[in-house]
């Protein structure tokens, strides 16, 4: 134990020095080291060099879908890499696992969605998105459409393009330069879209880009009858519909992506996540038989996009046998039953707890909402959520807080491997953790 805590400090100090993390608070990093250093995942559980187990309630970045410590995967990685570890796919070079990744993409996907251009992550095809439709319009000889309309309370990714379509304003903020020709609705108004094709004109607008479920920006579930509106105002407009399945694909909401929810097909699907459970950096956008079939016909010379690790062999091996994994294990139906059970537990915990109010899930991403007072909705002055978050992370549970645009919400997404038993536990570490903040937030507020 002791030689442990030495090797934790030792490692501590060279991440405060050498290690400038994504997503991070600098000055908390500087000022406490790393919260976790992990060592090991197993299951739904993430283990570090303290010699704590939590319960991975967020599957780490949305994305440890089948869970950790799969042998599985490290076993497909390692022959693959053994026999074709990297390959360009420039100039129509091609490998095996890229070709039948894409063929079985092409007989799961929604609507009629074939091809696909891949990438290494979410960023990376929702950039790819943006580009592949404006070029697509250039094609059709329609240059002037390059408008790209998203979603207020949307996350679409950190790369330029993706940095500039995100809704979370936070997020433009960081930079002072964003791309031209990104423009935001109201995520839950159809007819603020319209109003907005009408304003900037509907042989400006590109497309429109959403995520079935806002996971980032704090799990918003869109309303019945949304995304039916959608695609018939963007077919209405000649607008392309496409869906960001980043976080939603591959089992997490339940169905095996999130817009089968809804009972309407995309032109164009990001992915990535899911796609491998994280075992290896991947993810993609596809495109319509009618879009591909266009490209075919109207392009002419090279598709000038493209990425070192388009098409890497061994992150397609990888998302291979992940979704054979997925359906053998039968586990998108388990994200459909552990959710339900998931949203249970938050209810119960809603009639327990006087300052937890809005509670949702859709399969296993979910999210539980903190107020001062259930009946206006009021927030408490400095939000609850990140206290919360801690205490969880003291008793064994790692989840997320959301505090943009005035929310005060923890989010989840464990892996879909969870059963009943570790459900029960994440709900009870919950419970307590809220109650223990509860206590502190009614008697500082009265």
């Amino acid at each position: 134990m002791m030689e442990n805590q030495k090797s934790y400090e030792q490692l501590a100090e060279l991440d405060k020095k050498h290690f400038l993390h994504p997503t991070t608070a600098i000055k908390q990093q500087q000022a406490n080291g790393p919260e976790f250093i992990l060592t090991k995942g197993e299951g739904v559980r993430l283990y570090d060099l303290k010699g704590r187990s939590s319960i991975d309630g967020l599957s780490s970045l949305w994305n440890v879908n089948i869970g950790h410590g799969r042998e599985e995967i490290a076993q497909v990685a390692y022959e693959q890499m053994k026999t074709l570890g990297y390959s360009s796919c420039f100039a129509t070079f091609s490998n095996e696992p890229a070709i039948k990744l894409a063929a079985k993409l092409a007989e799961i996907a929604p609507g009629n969605l074939t091809a696909t251009f891949f990438t290494s992550g979410g960023s990376e095809s929702n950039d790819t998105a943006y580009k592949l439709a404006r070029h697509y319009w250039i094609l059709k000889g329609q240059p002037e459409r390059k408008k790209i309309i998203s979603r207020s309370q949307s996350y679409h990714g950190v790369a330029m393009g993706a940095t500039s379509a995100t809704g979370l304003k936070p997020f433009r903020d960081f930079t002072n330069s964003l791309a031209p020709d990104f423009c935001y609705v109201d995520h839950f108004s159809p007819q603020a879209l319209r109003d907005k094709i009408k304003e900037e004109g509907p042989e400006t607008v590109a497309a429109y880009i959403a995520e079935p479920v806002q996971g980032a920006g704090g799990v918003h579930i869109a309303p019945e009858g949304y995304f039916k509106e959608i695609r018939s105002i963007c077919d209405e407009f000649g607008i392309l519909f496409i869906t960001d399945e980043v976080i939603t694909a591959f089992g997490r909401t339940g169905k095996y992506f999130g817009i089968d929810h809804y009972d309407v097909a995309p032109d164009m699907m990001c992915f990535a996540k899911g796609i491998t459970s994280g075992y290896a950096q991947l993810g993609g956008v596809m495109i319509s038989e009618t879009m591909h079939n266009d490209f075919i016909e109207l392009s002419e010379g090279t598709l000038l996009h493209g990425y070192t690790y388009s098409g890497h062999p061994m992150a397609c091996a990888v998302a291979l046998k992940n979704l054979e994994i997925l359906e053998r294990e039968n586990l998108i139906d388990n994200a459909r039953v552990m959710g339900e059970e998931l949203l249970k537990g938050f209810k119960k915990i809603q009639s327990e707890r006087s300052v937890v109010g809005d509670v949702r899930t859709l399969g296993l991403i979910g999210a539980v909402e903190f107020v001062k007072n259930k009946e206006t909705n009021e927030r408490f002055p400095e939000p609850l959520a990140p206290k919360v978050l801690a205490e969880a992370a003291k008793r064994g549970l790692i989840v997320r807080s959301v505090v943009f645009d005035n929310q005060d919400t923890l989010v989840f997404a464990p892996p879909l491997i969870i059963n009943q038993q570790e459900i029960n536990e994440l709900i009870q570490i919950l419970n307590e953790s809220i109650e223990a903040v509860e206590r502190t937030a009614v008697s500082a507020s009265n």
